[in-house]
């Protein structure tokens, strides 16, 4: 590698931060409509969508300003790095959400959870062992350690494709 490539982490860093500015936006935007506790098929997407465009602005950014080249282990540095960044993001605000905004986050999300599971044909019996199993990892270290093994493993999944389509790596 050449002295003047740039550094992956200054495009992670960059990228990271604005993909943890736009999901606390996200976040907000759900929390106004009293619909921050209850996830789903559409908030996952837009979740996903929201990483893998910030994703492909870094590494597309990083390729242009090391004139045209990057190498896939490059663009899954960025990517995963982007996750990463936005990840420690969502997870600090997701703290300062259920304990601060909203301390009845974790009661709303069970309550929720309930009626889904209701609606689905469970018994109570059922529901109830179900609530009691998941509560080990409602603890604040267990989201946050989630949180972040899913932002890293994320990155790298969604990082993968496009690190292999827009490779270009400099011939000797």
């Amino acid at each position: 590698m050449e002295e003047n490539t740039p550094k992956t982490g200054k495009y992670a860093l960059k990228y990271g931060l604005m993909l943890g500015g736009i999901s606390i936006a996200f976040v907000l935007m759900l929390f106004s409509l009293d619909m921050h506790y209850q996830g789903g098929a559409m908030v996952f997407l837009i979740s996903v969508l929201l990483s893998l465009a910030f994703i492909i602005i870094g590494m597309l950014q990083l390729k242009k300003d090391n004139g045209g080249f990057i190498s896939v282990g490059q663009a899954l540095k960025v990517g995963v790095g982007i996750s990463l960044i936005g990840g420690i993001i969502g997870v600090i605000f997701n703290q300062i959400l259920a304990g601060v905004i909203d301390p009845d986050f974790m009661t709303k999300a069970t309550e929720y959870q309930k009626g889904m599971l209701l609606e689905s044909g469970l018994s109570m019996e059922q529901i109830e062992a179900n609530i009691e199993m998941s509560k080990p990892f409602q603890t604040p270290v267990m989201q946050i350690l989630f949180g972040l093994l899913y932002s890293i493993v994320a990155g790298f999944l969604l990082s993968l494709i496009p690190a292999f389509l827009i490779k270009k790596q400099e011939t000797i």
